[in-house]
């Protein structure tokens, strides 16, 4: 399946929602996709920058196959210019390793290895690599693994359609509910990531969301009660959000971490609008799972560890209230 169009003299990128038009020769916004005349061609197909198996809890991912394994890649390149980013060595950079190519039969044969239940697309913006994704999730569906992309939300409307029954859970960055910083600071639109939130819901994704609270950025209380808003309104109160603390980091060095007193106002201030499913992460705060009808602790947690879950088969032992996620 190709992901680019024929417009005229240019090739038109369908991976990302700023639908790049690319003349022969020139790369999209990302870096990393390139018009060579017949075709954009994805220049970081099987090569990666990072590949490590982590705790799925790391994506993070609370309410998908909690205490499994997820064997996670990511490559270099990003659509988006994020001032904080964590990842800044490899999303902010272009420069491609080609020597160790991975096929996408070999990365499935390494997560069999290793008896991780997933793949997570992850450390960089995957939309950015979807093609190698795609052929690695397709292979992975084989052998009974699931697909995870850890994303900024940019993708196309292309993507998000093709995404149904190819990608099995997703984490969002929901960076900020300001039009302006998303446009002039991050990069791509708030809109459309509203919009994809909604749809990848719509394709029965598993989702989640996390807002990294970054100090004097997107730390008010307004608009932290914009963001609790339209998950509840738009994505429903079952949807977990993880709260995220900054450090400083890439071009924001001078800030200070995140106050725990904001990440609690922040966990308050979801909670007061009826969300079940609130995590505060890069903190010492609990992040307990409990069940929303009879308050069970369900999944006990230690950072990135599980310590002990109750759930089965996808039910609270107590009450026999169904958990919202994927447990098996």
């Amino acid at each position: 399946m190709k992901f680019y169009k024929q417009e005229k003299e240019r090739l038109v990128c369908l991976l990302c929602s700023y639908y790049c038009k690319l003349k022969v020769g020139q790369t999209g916004v990302c870096g990393v996709n390139k018009n060579i005349a017949e075709e954009i061609k994805c220049l970081v197909y099987g090569y990666l920058s990072a590949l490590n198996i982590d705790p799925i809890e790391k994506k993070p991912l609370y309410h998908f196959l909690p205490s499994s394994t997820s064997l996670s890649l990511g490559t270099v390149g990003c659509n988006f210019r994020c001032s904080f980013c964590q990842n800044w060595q490899i999303s902010q950079n272009n420069n491609i390793n080609k020597n160790n190519y991975f096929s996408a039969e070999k990365i499935v044969n390494i997560a069999k290895e290793k008896k991780c239940k997933s793949i997570s697309y992850t450390y960089n913006e995957p939309t950015i690599f979807y093609p190698f994704a795609r052929d690695i999730a397709i292979k992975a569906k084989e052998f009974g693994i699931k697909s995870v992309f850890v994303s900024n939300g940019f993708e196309s409307a292309e993507v998000i359609a093709d995404m149904k029954g190819v990608i099995d859970a997703m984490n969002i960055d929901l960076k900020s509910f300001d039009k302006k910083y998303y446009k002039n600071s991050l990069g791509g639109d708030l809109k459309v990531v509203c919009d994809n939130l909604i749809n990848i819901k719509k394709n029965g994704i598993h989702l989640e969301i996390t807002t990294l609270i970054v100090p004097t950025v997107n730390d008010s209380k307004e608009e932290l009660e914009n963001i609790v808003k339209f998950i509840k309104e738009n994505l429903g109160v079952n949807i977990p959000w993880h709260i995220s603390a900054f450090h400083p980091d890439y071009k924001e060095q001078n800030l200070e971490r995140t106050e725990d007193e904001t990440l609690q106002m922040a966990f308050d201030i979801a909670k007061s609008h009826g969300l079940n499913y609130v995590y505060i992460g890069n903190s010492t705060f609990e992040n307990d799972t409990i069940c929303k009808n009879c308050g069970e602790v369900l999944i006990k947690r230690k950072y990135f560890s599980v310590l002990e879950n109750r759930v089965i088969d996808g039910i609270c032992p107590k009450c026999k209230t169904k958990v919202d996620g994927v447990f098996k």
